[in-house]
């Protein structure tokens, strides 16, 4: 049985949502975000709170279940409050910059690295080494960051490199010359 399925969702003052059929549209403070979901998943708004259910135990029922509730609840919370990844860059001479709707990355190539932002995502540079990714969809704002960082992931060697803010990195020791046996 899910129990996360089972739980209903609060939707905040200030946010509207409108349910037709399978189709869910979300408006709030930070966006509106659209969706469609499974047709044997069954959505309703009642007194204030969404309510999910499902047909039947079966087990392609209860993974529907608990991700359309998980879902939901990521669409009323992204246009309610927001959600907010942060990149670190590490290294010297390494920065970022931000111009127009760009991202402009010097991570050691020899050339910046331009990198587009997609609508409704914000970006903003703190100091020079620090980005933090915005917007009001949970998987856009995470595929954003996970893009920036693939652009030059942090080295387990030196540290240098991009990573999020909370990844640890264990630098590894390196290479150990020969011994002579002298």
């Amino acid at each position: 049985m899910s129990r996360i399925g089972l739980l209903p969702i609060l939707v905040p003052r200030g946010v509207e949502v409108q349910v037709e059929g399978n189709e869910v549209t979300v408006k709030g403070d930070k966006g509106e975000l659209h969706r469609y979901f499974s047709p044997h998943i069954s959505i309703a708004l009642k007194d204030g709170e969404l309510i999910v259910t499902r047909p039947s135990n079966s087990r392609l029922y209860r993974a529907l279940h608990g991700l359309t509730r998980g879902l939901l609840a990521n669409m009323v919370e992204g246009v309610s409050k927001g959600f907010e990844r942060v990149l670190e860059i590490n290294g010297v001479g390494y920065r970022a910059q931000k111009v127009g709707d760009k991202l402009l990355l010097r991570v050691g190539y020899g050339y910046p690295v331009e990198f587009p932002l997609p609508p409704g995502i914000n970006a903003a540079i703190e100091g020079a080494n620090r980005i933090h990714i915005s917007g009001s969809d949970k998987e856009i704002v995470g595929e954003v960051a996970a893009r920036i960082r693939a652009i030059r992931p942090a080295d387990h060697y030196k540290g240098k490199g991009i990573k999020f803010a909370e990844e640890k990195l264990h630098l590894k020791p390196g290479k150990v010359g020969k011994v002579s046996k002298e």
